[in-house]
């Protein structure tokens, strides 16, 4: 029998992948919740499903939650500045437990991207080649719920606001990220690098996708980088954060996010949420 377990397994995507294993048919007595708070995931282990404590943050919690995992599905850790260090332990912990494969939730064109966040999944991407441990890298790109939590603000201005041109990003819901994430870690053989996203779309696309979506009229209001973290700056946030929200768009707008829907579809065995559909199911 092989034995799944599934890192930060109370978050949104963690918790979907676990899902999705037991939909597949997986027993859940083979699979294994990482998380750092187990009472969090009481109703998987209600389930059945074996629920272990493991922190990224505290390497020592680690060879316990891995102990007896043939296949792991390491989600990136959700705290920039210290993903690195925090894979690393992950990895590390894996490596002296056996893990044959790591399936690791890394950034479209990790190798390439001048997206903010690419570095720390570029390094986290050399710490798996380095290990020895097989791997399947998936290269997500953006999240639609990313801009569901914005639509409010976009129906309050009647626009989008951002610095991204015409360039694409390849936006799919987080279940089909999910669900992806669950079929690469079952698939035998599989390994390599995938780039993992929808059909690309312009900002000026989703602005028409919400405009359908909420019946609201809203327009894509496109500006200069730094004219563009100047607003963001007066809207409230901080010059830090504003700069680097500015810098994603700035990489959007050089095909950084832009991954297409060929790899993810082959994932899912069906096509990608259509971007509309996306936005509705994460407004509810």
């Amino acid at each position: 029998m092989t034995t799944y377990a599934v890192t930060g397994a109370t978050g949104h995507l963690g918790r979907r992948a676990v899902q999705e294993l037991l939909d597949r048919g997986v027993p859940a007595g083979d699979v294994v919740a990482v998380a750092r708070r187990p009472e969090a995931a009481a109703d998987l282990a209600g389930r059945g499903v074996q629920v272990r404590h493991g922190d990224y943050s505290q390497p020592g919690t680690l060879p316990a939650a891995l102990a007896g995992v043939d296949r792991l599905l390491l989600v990136s850790g959700s705290e920039p500045g210290q993903r690195v260090a925090q894979h690393t332990a992950v990895i590390d912990a894996a490596a002296a437990a056996g893990v044959q494969r790591i399936v690791y939730t890394s950034i479209a064109h990790a190798d390439t991207s001048t997206n903010p966040l690419a570095p720390e999944h570029r390094e986290t991407e050399g710490v798996l080649a380095r290990s020895g441990v097989p791997a399947t890298v998936l290269r997500n790109s953006w999240y639609a719920e990313n801009y569901a939590a914005q639509v409010d603000q976009y129906l309050a201005t009647g626009e989008v606001l951002g610095a991204a041109g015409d360039g694409r990003v390849s936006i799919a819901a987080r279940e089909d990220f999910a669900v992806a994430a669950a079929a690469a870690l079952l698939a035998d053989g599989d390994g390599g690098v995938h780039e993992v996203g929808g059909p690309g779309v312009t900002l000026a696309d989703l602005a028409a996708a919400v405009t359908e979506v909420t019946g609201t009229p809203v327009a894509y209001r496109d500006l200069p980088v730094d004219e563009y973290a100047a607003a963001l700056r007066s809207a409230g946030l901080d010059e830090g954060t504003a700069g680097f929200v500015a810098g994603i768009d700035a990489s959007i707008a050089r095909g950084d996010l832009d991954t297409g829907d060929a790899d993810l579809a082959a994932l899912l065995g069906r096509p990608a949420t259509p971007l509309a559909d996306a936005l509705r199911a994460a407004r509810g």
